[in-house]
């Protein structure tokens, strides 16, 4: 039976929730500027599916997945939360690449811009991407080198406790074991920029991001996936504690 990376993937940031108060403020923090962007799309009038392809993201659960970073049950379904994720990754995408859109555009030179668009992928391009979310957080984990016994234990307990077969726990610890994967995450992102801004944001709310090679390896990533800093800076002040005051 072929793994559902979306149960996974809910059940990984369950986990990372659960054992990273660092990684749950990002989370947190993006989902308040997600909400004040949804409060602002449509009190201009505009509907979330015209513009990042909201019925996908509410089919997804994003609404299950603000709920729990606020507080809310922790019983939600794994399923819900994978594509809680999936939907609270693609709306930051959208907002850090349609606002570095909007800077680099000199003023001189002022055109009508086209209306930035989000394609909701299909049911199998989503699960694609969905494995491609998780390999990038568990690619984060251990940048630093330093899983050892008893951080996979843990991270075994937080994926059982969250719902996770042990199949699914499997998948996770080998991927944690393995080597870095960076150039199929590439490979994977390649002509899809708003992907590429996925998981970086992924990356960046794994993980605490308090050592050098933690930061190196991030650089890294966004440089080989050709992400450009403003880029970066959007979706860093987004997860930040200062993100009410983002610019959309």
């Amino acid at each position: 039976m072929a793994l559902n990376f979306m149960d996974l993937l809910g059940s990984m940031v369950q986990g990372t929730m659960a054992s990273s108060p660092a990684a749950s403020a990002r989370m947190s923090n993006a989902g308040n500027g997600i909400q004040d962007l949804l409060g602002s799309l449509m009190g201009a009038g505009q509907s979330v599916t015209q513009r990042v392809g909201g019925d996908n993201l509410a089919a997804g659960g994003i609404g299950a997945l603000l709920g729990t970073l606020m507080g809310g049950s922790r019983s939600t379904t794994a399923n819900a939360l994978g594509g809680g994720m999936m939907g609270l990754l693609g709306m930051m995408a959208y907002k850090a690449l349609t606002n570095s859109n909007a800077k680099s555009a000199a003023p001189a030179q002022a055109q009508p811009q086209r209306q930035a668009t989000y394609t909701p992928p299909t049911p199998q391009q989503q699960a694609t991407d969905a494995e491609i979310i998780l390999i990038a957080m568990i690619d984060a984990a251990k940048a630093d080198g330093q899983v050892d016994a008893d951080e996979l234990n843990k991270i075994m307990s937080n994926l059982k406790s969250s719902g996770a077969g042990q199949e699914g726990v499997n998948y996770v610890i080998q991927k944690l074991q393995g080597p870095m994967e960076t150039a199929k995450i590439v490979a994977a992102v390649k002509g899809r920029p708003e992907l590429a801004a996925q998981v970086y944001s992924a990356s960046l709310m794994a993980i605490e991001v308090d050592t050098d090679a933690e930061k190196k390896y991030l650089d890294k990533l966004a440089k080989a996936m050709g992400l450009n800093s403003n880029v970066i800076q959007n979706i860093e002040y987004l997860t930040s504690a200062q993100n009410k005051d983002f610019v959309c």
